[in-house]
């Protein structure tokens, strides 16, 4: 009951001041402000704030609440713990499985850098030194190729 009475005379003060400013030729202005005003007498008229008076004042509402919340936690709290873990069980094995299988060609060889038009063509490489060095081999060998 209560509430309905401020619904209401918050819908007439809105509208009073939608008066004012229309009187000040501010129409569109005016036009939003009664839109906003008709908004909680339209939930008077339709029940709503009945509804949520209601529910606002019902113990069995807010333990409602308290399972809906309890059940949320619960499933952000498992999605957590999955993501750690790395997934579902099946997806862990799927996982597995594909960490398991060989490589497409894995006897294929390096690409090489040249333009070399046959293999008999090419220079003969010289032999690699093992270590840190080889491993900036290949970049040199690029940036050399680009000219930088």
């Amino acid at each position: 009951m209560i509430a309905e009475t401020v619904c209401s005379a918050v819908a007439v003060a809105g509208l009073g001041i939608a008066a004012v400013t229309a009187y000040r030729k501010r129409f569109l202005a005016a036009a939003r402000i009664a839109a906003y005003a008709l908004v909680p007498l339209g939930l008077v008229m339709t029940g709503a704030v009945g509804w949520v008076v209601d529910t606002a004042f019902s113990p069995t509402a807010w333990a409602g609440f308290l399972v809906l919340g309890g059940a949320w936690a619960l499933f952000a709290t498992t999605r957590t713990v999955e993501r750690r873990r790395g997934g579902t069980r099946k997806e862990r094995r799927a996982a597995a499985r594909a960490a398991r299988t060989d490589a497409v060609a894995p006897a294929a060889s390096a690409p090489s850098l040249g333009q070399a038009s046959s293999p008999a063509s090419r220079p003969a490489a010289a032999p690699r030194a093992t270590g840190g060095a080889d491993d900036f081999s290949d970049i040199e060998a690029i940036l050399k190729k680009h000219g930088i």
